[in-house]
């Protein structure tokens, strides 16, 4: 046999084996993930950016008290904005208030998702191809309206009202809620449930139940669809294609004078 000569072994002095030199690899490696990590970064920071500036351009619009959550959705957002159009945006808009232009009644909650965001040609103005949206209206905020404390009823198309009485007992009333045309939330079919309501009372109250109650301070181009009572309050489902944003300003004159809409720096 042949003897194990230690002059022939491979290893150096101090008895470990050689080391590769994996240097190349690692460095072909990092550059390989940089390369990866760098347009993700750039990326993320365009849609940061575009995600804050259309929250900006909403709260201004709409006069909200706080930004709106706003979620650019689809990857990569460069592309998206170099061509012009945002593909799906989420907003989430809180405490959206009521004026004489835009009507009695707040909208607690607005949340939207929209599809094929754009500027206007003319840039006074955001528009979707098409939106989903649905808006809580609030009891508090109902019962404002309405002058009498609201509630929910037994049933999802139903709400509950408490009539004072100069006697001071109160009555409970309720009401069927319905969609008519013009984005309009109407009371109909009410009904005496407890107490007595007297013969004035009733006819105030058939006033008050007949009119019913305009939605105005919502975006332009969505259509009211369907309503229904929940524990928080009523939601209201809108649709709508070509649904425009436009500043606050606009909506109240009724123009596109401005040469630059809130909404539209948002794109």
């Amino acid at each position: 046999m042949h003897a194990y000569d230690h002059a022939d072994t491979a290893f150096p002095a101090d008895g470990h084996p050689p080391r590769r030199n994996r240097r190349p690899v690692a460095v072909a490696v990092g550059a390989l993930i940089a390369l990866l990590l760098v347009p993700l970064a750039v990326d993320r920071f365009a849609r940061e950016r575009v995600e804050s500036r259309t929250a900006e351009a909403f709260q201004e619009g709409m006069r909200t008290p706080s930004a709106p959550a706003v979620h650019v959705r689809g990857f990569p957002v460069l592309t998206q904005l170099m061509s012009g159009t945002l593909r799906h945006v989420d907003i989430t808009a809180h405490d959206i208030p009521a004026s004489e232009a835009t009507g009695p009644l707040p909208v607690s909650e607005l949340s939207l998702r929209l599809a094929e965001l754009r500027k206007s040609d003319d840039d006074t103005e955001a528009l979707a191809r098409s939106a989903e949206a649905t808006a809580l209206l609030s009891y508090p905020d109902l019962s404002d309206t309405l002058g009498w404390e609201i509630s929910r009823g037994t049933r999802p198309d139903q709400v509950r009202a408490s009539v004072p009485l100069p006697t001071g007992d109160a009555v409970a009333v309720t009401a069927t809620v319905s969609v008519p045309s013009g984005n309009r939330i109407a009371f109909k079919d009410f009904r005496v449930t407890g107490g007595l309501l007297p013969g004035v009372g009733g006819a105030a109250l058939g006033r008050v139940f007949e009119r019913p109650i305009q939605l105005r301070n919502i975006p332009q181009g969505l259509r009211l669809r369907s309503v229904t009572s929940t524990e928080s309050g009523l939601v209201a489902r809108l649709t709508g294609e070509s649904v425009a944003f436009r500043s606050a300003d606009d909506a109240r004159s009724g123009g596109t004078s401005r040469s630059n809409s809130s909404y539209s720096k948002g794109i």
